[in-house]
């Protein structure tokens, strides 16, 4: 089984996909005022946003994380396209250096980097034979 991709429900479609492409995703299908998606702009997977009428967005149920090559100068860029944050890079106790932020309808985005190699496949606390 490998994931094919996530949807997240949003209220303004134009509104999440300038956000989704300031963050440097890469805008792939076009159907509004209901659907958008895009490829992140390295490897294959992909995001999706779309408004549904009468499914209001419920940001408090999950976390976004994208893995980032430098989350410093990432968070820096974002910054001067004005993007803010909650919270500014931290080095984690889970090996990765990660910074916060919320897209516009409230949902909740982790920006990281790991400080490890191949910590998120290999955590210290993997359980053993998987």
């Amino acid at each position: 089984m490998r994931l094919n991709h996530i949807t997240l429900v949003v209220t303004d479609l134009v509104r999440s996909k300038e956000f989704y492409r300031k963050l440097g995703l890469i805008q792939i299908v076009d159907t509004p005022p209901r659907y958008a998606r895009f490829r992140m702009p390295d490897g294959d997977a992909t995001l999706s946003v779309e408004v549904i009428e009468g499914s209001p967005p419920n940001s408090a149920s999950a976390h976004f994380f994208f893995e980032c090559e430098d989350v410093d100068a990432t968070v820096s860029a974002l910054k001067a396209q004005g993007i803010e944050f909650y919270q500014e890079p931290t080095d984690m106790f889970y090996a990765w250096r990660e910074a916060r932020l919320r897209d516009p309808d409230g949902h909740d985005i982790r920006l990281y980097t790991e400080n490890a190699k191949d910590v998120r496949l290999n955590p210290p606390w993997k359980i053993p034979g998987t």
